[in-house]
């Protein structure tokens, strides 16, 4: 695995640690100590796919990217040298719930959906007349052809609503404030609601 390191406008990948060392030290105002090198060297011979960043100065920090290209160039024209894979690719790592749900929320399946969002909803207090953001939740069963036009539905349905303030802040579909599940292809009349 090489790294791509960059600090502002300065970049290189790198194959080897000591190399990544050497570029590390040529940053102003970064001291290398034998601590830094220690876990800078456990980070890039471990098995963490992940981005790190190092402050250099309040603000100020330059990145490391594990990656599999061994050029500046290849790394550019791969968008990022492919250091991230697809997740159907790593067996080792099972796919959470939550992802699966993310993978699939524009999967095409017509059908009845149940959907729950949870968004931020502008109300009046009552003591200072003031407004304020409330959590409220929204369950609704849905006619829809994917997850995500069951949450647009949703979201268009409050949003028409005279008691839903125009202010009120709706969820990424994305996130865990929207859940839904796939109920199936029955007529309404045959579901149990």
């Amino acid at each position: 695995m090489n790294l791509y390191i960059r600090y502002f406008e300065d970049e290189v990948v790198v194959t080897t640690v000591d190399a990544a060392l050497d570029f590390i030290r040529s940053i102003q105002d970064f001291n290398v100590t034998p601590q830094f090198e220690a876990e800078f060297r456990d980070y890039a011979e471990g098995s963490i796919p992940f981005p790190k960043r190092y402050k250099v100065r309040p603000r100020v920090y330059f990145i490391v990217i594990k990656t599999q290209a061994s050029t500046l160039e290849e790394f550019k024209a791969n968008g990022k040298g492919g250091e991230t894979e697809n997740a159907e690719a790593r067996p080792d790592r099972p796919l959470r719930s939550r992802d699966l749900a993310r993978q699939r929320l524009n999967d095409e399946c017509p059908g009845w959906y149940e959907g729950s969002i949870t968004f931020k909803r502008v109300v009046v207090v009552p003591e200072t007349g003031k407004f304020d953001y409330l959590d409220t939740t929204f369950a609704a069963l849905v006619k829809a052809y994917s997850a995500q036009d069951c949450y647009n539905r949703i979201v268009d349905y409050l949003r028409s609503r005279s008691d839903v303030d125009p202010r009120s802040q709706f969820p990424s579909p994305k996130g865990k404030n929207f859940q839904y599940s796939f109920v199936g292809l029955k007529p309404y009349s045959e579901l149990n609601v």
